[in-house]
Formats: structure tokens, sequence, C-alpha cells
């Protein structure tokens, strides 16, 4: 047994030495300006003006951004055979001399973004030919025109990734990248261009993500590129988004039209596989409501494509809703900051898969939920800041949106939600109705019949967790009890607490965020006892009239506490020394009438090292009818506070004393001086005769 054990740590040991002598293989004692890790050097931001020849021969990875390199000549590279990866991205570089990579038989991966490669392009063309394994290039930023681009990437065959962003590219013809037979992934953005021609990405049959966003394209008819999986066509002036009619299958998964001039929906291939679909942004809507199809005589829009000669004519009908390509595999829909004001019938009910659906900044004014529209795959829906005068569901509806578990119809302007419309949600955990005028059930105002159902009723939803009730003109009653909410928005809800925190026991041991900002707190308030909410962590008691923090709260273990704007003068000392200030880490105490000569408080929690006071620039104290910040106090101030904070008994004490010592002392020395004379007057007066 002892034989093994001195084996495995002979072992042991020789590994060790093998390692270490390996590592110092790779670090030979360099002592340059550059860092080594393994076998990459990082040479960024040192003023370089040239390649340094000091490194390791077998460095793999060189990275010289931000410096000062203008030419790479041939002797630049000879030292590193085994570099694979080079960055010179933000140089000036201007000149790449033929020749300068021959040596490097691995080169894969050139990063050249943010240079001057377009004064001398003809000559880095040659260059760049001479490299016979590049996989990816990054020449954006760089001044390049069209033709720049079609020299410089001739014979590039090898290439999987290409960046040409940030460039001056206006129009893109089939011999822009004729040789990039490999490419995968093609980056346009931020450039000038306003026309493709057909053709144009033909050569490059492996292309599976192109990104074209932020350009000056107006429209795209005829979309035939059948390998591209990510399409990003975001922030251009695109109209029209029509693809090609065949039923050639597209493996599209993802497309961004986001943020274009779009008027209708996109037509989409007839076979595809499309997840994610970004209309955000546009100028969408439906128009067969609007413009009646018996009344429109020929609504048909042809399109006129001609390349090499052929000409193709697509015919789309603009007032069809419903003509919209296959969405069956949509997973993600993102129709929001558009002008629909209706959903045609039947157009939801196609996204059999869709889970999020975002409908919000349009012009609803009413939305109809039934078993099949929208489906029932359905995990998030967004109808804020809307129009919103009614929510509908179909009065037999067992089964209305089965699976949601995000709801939000923020900001619009609901009076009532369908009775019972949480029941068939079983799976709801989130539902934000901030801004919409809504009474909570049960109501503080009983009828004679009973309960009154023109209200909200929360109670009973065991899967609800995340509640946001923000600015809906409440009065809290015992709306809450049956579920386990562990955040709850109460804010901007003037009066909500009339009742004292009460209302909210039934959920006060499971909060861990409540928020109570603009709720018209103040001192005087009755029952303000948070003892009950030992799982708080975070709390908001902002823009209220709070002279005084609740006692309460200095039992519980909060990590997070706001209190600006209110009426305080200080922050309780005890509050930070007992169970509060130990467990708290985020403090907000800005905009409060603090006194610059009371700040002791203050003092204690900068130096207190677990908390973080988070707005600590924006505290301000008064001194004076003078507004300070609490952070710059000069010692003059704090001097004057001094002597504020000081006995006045003591001080007149110590200010009178000396002076009357003063007038006592001169006193007797005028006695001692004129003593004769004093006495010699008051015996002559004294025995001056009286009559009787």
């Amino acid at each position: 047994m002892e034989i093994v054990s001195f084996c495995f740590s002979l072992g042991l040991t020789f590994l060790a030495v093998a390692w270490r002598s390996k590592v110092m293989a790779v670090l030979p004692g360099y002592q340059g300006t550059c860092k080594l890790i393994h076998r990459a050097a990082d040479c960024n931001r040192k003023h370089l003006t040239s390649v340094p020849q000091d490194l390791p021969g077998i460095t793999e990875e060189l990275f010289l951004d931000f410096n000062e390199v203008r030419t790479l000549t041939n002797s630049s590279l000879l030292r590193y055979i085994r570099m694979w990866s080079l960055s010179l991205s933000q140089n000036n570089v201007e000149l790449i001399e033929p020749g300068t990579f021959l040596v490097s038989k691995r080169l894969s991966v050139l990063n050249l973004q943010g240079n001057c490669v377009y004064v001398n392009y003809t000559v880095t063309a040659a260059a760049l030919r001479g490299v016979p394994t590049l996989r990816k290039l990054d020449l954006s930023k760089n001044y390049l025109t069209e033709d720049m681009a079609t020299t410089l990437l001739q014979n590039l065959s090898t290439l999987e990734s290409l960046s040409l962003a940030r460039n001056v590219l206006m129009r893109l013809d089939s011999m822009t990248f004729a040789d990039l037979v490999e490419l995968r992934e093609l980056s346009l953005e931020r450039n000038y261009i306003y026309e493709i021609e057909a053709g144009t990405f033909e050569a490059m049959q492996r292309l599976q993500r192109l990104n074209l966003a932020y350009n000056q394209i107006t429209c795209i008819v005829g979309f035939r590129l059948t390998q591209v999986r990510v399409l990003n066509i975001s922030y251009n002036s695109i109209e029209w988004f029509l693809s090609d009619e065949s039923s050639n299958e597209f493996d599209l998964e993802t497309l961004d039209l986001s943020s274009n001039q779009l008027l209708f929906f996109p037509l989409l291939p007839k076979r595809n596989k499309l997840r994610s679909l970004l209309l955000s942004d546009n100028r969408m809507n439906f128009y067969e409501k609007r413009y009646n199809a018996t009344l429109v005589k020929d609504g048909t829009v042809k399109f006129i494509v001609i390349s090499n000669n052929v000409t193709n004519v697509t015919a789309v009908n603009i007032w069809e809703d419903i003509t919209v390509g296959n969405v069956s595999s949509l997973n993600f829909l993102d129709m929001s900051k558009n002008e629909f004001w209706y959903l045609p019938e039947g157009f939801l009910a196609m996204m059999t898969s869709l889970s999020q659906l975002k409908l919000n900044h349009n012009c609803f004014q009413s939305i109809h939920l039934t078993e099949l529209e929208p489906p029932g795959s359905l995990v998030e829906l967004d109808l804020s800041q809307n129009q919103l005068l009614e929510l509908r569901v179909d009065p037999d509806s067992n089964n209305v949106l089965p699976n949601l578990r995000t709801l939000n119809v923020s900001t619009n302007k609901l009076n009532m939600l369908p009775a019972q419309l949480f029941n068939h949600m079983k799976y709801i955990t989130t539902v934000d109705l901030s801004y919409n005028h809504l009474d909570l059930c049960p109501r503080i105002v009983q009828t004679d019949k009973g309960e009154d159902q023109v209200c909200t009723d929360f109670r009973n939803i065991i899967s609800l967790k995340h509640l946001y009730l923000a600015g809906c003109g409440l009065v809290v009653t015992r709306a809450f009890s049956g579920t386990s909410l562990t955040h709850l928005d109460l804010s901007n809800n003037y009066g909500a607490l009339i009742m004292g925190t009460r209302p909210l026991q039934d959920v006060a041991l499971t909060l861990q965020f409540l928020s109570l900002r603009n709720t018209g707190l103040s001192s005087n308030n009755i029952d303000i006892d948070f003892s009950w909410f030992q799982s708080l962590q975070i709390l908001d008691l902002s823009e209220n009239s709070l002279a005084h923090l609740p006692q309460s709260l200095s039992n519980l273990q909060l990590r997070t506490l706001n209190v600006r704007s209110n009426r305080l003068r200080s922050f309780p000392m005890q509050m930070a020394q007992q169970k509060l200030g130990k467990s708290l880490h985020t403090l907000y105490l800005s905009q409060n009438p603090y006194d610059c000569c009371m700040l002791t408080w203050w003092n204690f929690l900068m130096n207190l090292r677990t908390v973080h006071i988070a707005d600590d620039w924006l505290v301000t104290c008064n001194h004076s009818s003078k507004i300070l910040r609490a952070m710059q106090l000069s010692e003059t101030i704090v001097q004057s506070c001094r002597w504020k904070m000081t006995d006045t008994t003591l001080m007149y004490l110590v200010l009178i004393l000396p002076t009357s010592l003063t007038l006592l002392v001169a006193l007797v020395i005028v006695f001692l001086t004129f003593k004769e004379r004093i006495l010699k007057v008051v015996k002559r007066r004294c025995r001056t005769s009286r009559s009787y």
C-alpha cells in the first residue's frame, strides 16, 4: 500500500513539473508592455505604432485595439507563425502590404473595425487574398463604398462571418458577394443601402444570419432567401414586405421588421419555420372594416420585379385582412406601437403555437376573448397603452386563456373587468391593471342586495404572485384574501390606506415587495403598522407626508427602503442600530427637509459599510434658510452647528464672567489709587452739620 501511495505522489509531482514547464514555455520571462494570458497577448491601449516584436513566438492571439498602427508590413507578423486571431480595431490602419499574412497559415479571425482601409483598399485586398484560412473578417467603420467592398472580398471563399457595418454602402448587386460561398453570417447595418438587386445573395447558399438594420430600404418584394434563419431589417423605411409566393420551404425563424413604415401586415412565406416576428413601431392597420370590400371594385396591387430580363408580377389584395401567410409556428409576435384598432376574425386563431403577444401602444377600444382567440397556448398578453373601454369574454366560455401567466392592461380606460375573468386562468401569476379606474371587491359600501359585482375580484386566486394597481383611484379593502402575493404596487392611489395597513394583513406574511408611493401616508395616520410584514424585502414609502418613520419598521429585515420626498427631519438612529440596520442594503433619502445641525444619523449611516445610500449626492439639509448638500458641508457650517448645539446659559456665563472680573479689578485699582482723596471727601460730607 505504501508503494502505491509513493507511486501516486511521484506521478502527481511529475505532472505538476510538466505543467509548470509548459506554462514557462508559454510565458518565457516576458517583460514588455503587453499582458500575456496563456498564449494570448493583450496590447490594447498601449500607444503602439507597429506590431510589437518582443512577444513570444508561440503567441496565438494578438489584441492591438485602440492603438496608432497605420501600416502592416511584410515583416510585421513574421515572428508569429502560430497566430490564428489578430485584432486591430480602432487604429489608423491605411495599408496592409501584400505578403503580410504569408507566414500566418493559421489566421482565421481578423478584426479591422474602425480603421482607414479605404485609403489603400486595392493593396489591402491583395494582402487579404493571401490568407487561405480566414473565417471571420470585420471591416466595419472603414468608409467603404460598394465598389471597395467588392474588391476587398474577391476570392475570400473561406469566409464564414463578415461585418461591413457602419460604412457607406448604397447599392448591392450580384458581384458584391459573388465569391463568399461559405458565408453564414453577414452584417450590413448602419450603411446607406437603398437598393438591393435581385440575385445579390444567391451565391451565399449557406447564409443563416443577415443584418440589414439602419439603412434606407423602402420595400422587400419577392423575398426568396430560403436559407436565412435570422433576418433583421429594422430601422429602415420599408412600406411593403412580400415574400415569394412559391411553395419552397423557408428556414426563416426570426424576422425583425420593427421601426419601419409598414402599412400592412407582411406577407410571409407559405412554408416557414417562423418563431419570432417583430413588427413594432410601424404604421400597420387592418382595413377591411374601414373600407368595405363590396364598395371597392379593385383592391389589387401588382408588384413588377425585373431580374435578368425576366419579369415577375406579384398581385396582392391590400384590403383582404387574412392574407398574411403561414403563422402557425409563431411563438412570439410583437405588434406594438402601430395603428391597429381591431383584429380580423380568425387572425389569432391561425397562430396555434403563440406564447407571447404584444399589442401595446395601439388604438384598441375593445378586445374579445374567446376559447380560440387568442389561442390557448398564450402565456403572455400585453394590451397596455391602448384605449380599451372593455374586455369581453363569452359567457359560455370555460377555457379562455387557460395557460396565461402574465396579463398587462395598464394605462387604458377600463372601469371593470368581466366577472370571474381570472377563474379561467389557472396559472396566472402577474397582472398589471395600473392606471385604469377600477374598484376592488369587496367594496366599502355594500348594497342591500349583497356585494356589488361591478368590481374586480382577486380573492382566492391562488397562483397570483405579482399585482400592479398603480393609479387606479383605489381604497384598499380586504381584497387579497386567499392569494399569496409577493409583489404589490399601490402607488399613486391617494388615500388607498385610509383604513391603515390592516386590509393588507391577508398577504402580510408573503409580501416581499410593497410600493406605497404617493398614497397620502402621514405621521397622523392611525394603524400604520408593518410588524406583520416579516417577509418584506423592498418597501417604497416615497412621495408621502411622513414626519417620522413608523417604529414598526425597526424589526423588519428590509433590503431596500425608499423614503424620498417626505417631511423627515432626520432618520431614526435606533432603527439603523436594530434589525433593520443590519439587513438594509439600499436606502433612498433625498428630498426631505433635514436639519444640517442634526446629522448625527447621517454620519452614522455613511460610516455603516453595509448600507448603500443610492441618492447620497441628492440629499440636502436646511441651514439658516439655505439648502446645502449633506455630502459637501463645509467646516464653517459644522462649527456654526456646534455653537448652536452648545448650552446657552453656559455660553453667556463664559462671556460675562471675564468682563465682570475685569470691571471688579478696575474698581479695586481705582479705589487703592485714590484712597485718601476718596476718604477725605466722604469724611467731609459726613461731618457736615444738619438742621434738626
